[in-house]
């Protein structure tokens, strides 16, 4: 059995409700039912409080992080909470400082994480679709990847010492969704790497 961790980091809008990224949640937190597993959940815009989200992250074996892409990064509201849990947990919870030490002022920086038994999965949806990424031909991303995109998310999460399982991504949910075919892949994609 593990502790499993599911962020919902979806900002509602009129245009976009977040039924997509909640119905993610809701399959992964019924997968890691089944299997035994004890979930919490966290629905970043219904509002949370820092210290339990620390404690969360502490208690957590596996951190799922289900999002839509917005802006090339997370949504505002997920960003906050990043800054608002990550930052308390700098105080030896999920972290002891930096990892640079006074004899060591200019190395290892980014080093400091106490999560190192902890992974992650970042779980996201794109309104881009996937032949968008991973092609130098493709203008906009130049051949990045979806990682490569999120590094900023897999950065903070490498601060902590966490360890990254392999990203899920739903391409095209808005102009060309394939929802069930998505669906298939996720729980492949669960199975496979948890």
């Amino acid at each position: 059995m593990s502790n499993i961790l599911i962020i919902n980091g979806h900002q509602p809008y009129d245009f976009a409700k977040g039924e997509l990224n909640a119905a993610f949640v809701g399959a992964a937190a019924a997968y890691f039912g089944e299997r035994g597993d004890a979930v919490r959940q966290t629905v970043v815009a219904d509002g949370y409080n820092v210290d339990e989200e620390v404690a969360n992250h502490q208690w957590a074996d596996v951190v799922l992080m289900q999002f839509p892409v917005n802006w090339m990064g997370v949504p505002w509201s997920f960003k906050k909470y990043m800054d608002e849990v990550y930052t308390a947990g700098m105080d030896g919870r999920l972290c002891e400082g930096d990892g640079r030490s006074a004899a060591e002022p200019k190395r290892n920086y980014g080093t400091g994480g106490v999560l190192a038994n902890t992974r992650y999965m970042l779980s996201v949806t794109f309104n881009a679709p996937k032949e968008a990424f991973d092609d130098p031909a493709e203008p906009f991303f130049s051949g990045m990847s979806v990682d490569d995109l999120l590094a900023p998310v897999h950065l903070n999460m490498k601060f902590f010492a966490a360890t990254p399982l392999p990203t899920f991504s739903a391409h095209d949910v808005m102009k060309a969704p394939d929802i069930d075919s998505d669906f298939t892949r996720f729980q492949r994609h669960l199975a496979t790497h948890l």
